[in-house]
């Protein structure tokens, strides 16, 4: 479309450059000026999906249930610092775990003090 537009602007002013003489350019009016406008717009694109968690297994990870539970796989978080998905993001596991921990602790009562359920 750009090419064919530079193309016309280009030839035309050829074209109105020449001699009226040559036979080429005549003495009439002109009858229509054409324009060219184009309008790009930039697809706009959806963030990706985010990526289900999976095990080193590979099957889907599914949070812990219970106390139990969790305290099961910080274990075998622990066990497995060294494996090579993990190694590498160690400092930000760290800190995720420091903050669970301050957030944990924050969250528990104080001895003698009710549960936060109201029981």
């Amino acid at each position: 479309m750009h090419r064919r537009c530079g193309w016309e602007l280009r030839t035309a002013q050829e074209r109105a450059e020449r001699p009226v003489d040559d036979g080429v350019r005549g003495r009439a009016p002109v009858r229509e000026v054409v324009q060219c406008t184009v309008v790009l717009q930039e697809a706009a694109q959806a963030p990706p999906a985010p990526r289900q968690a999976q095990w080193l297994s590979g099957q889907p990870y599914t949070l812990p249930e219970d106390a139990v539970e969790w305290v099961e796989a910080l274990a075998a978080l622990r066990r497995n610092v060294t494996h090579p998905r993990i190694y590498p993001f160690r400092e930000q596991v760290a800190r995720a775990c420091e903050r669970a921990a301050l957030a944990l602790r924050a969250g528990a009562p104080e001895p003698g003090q009710p549960e936060p359920d109201g029981s």
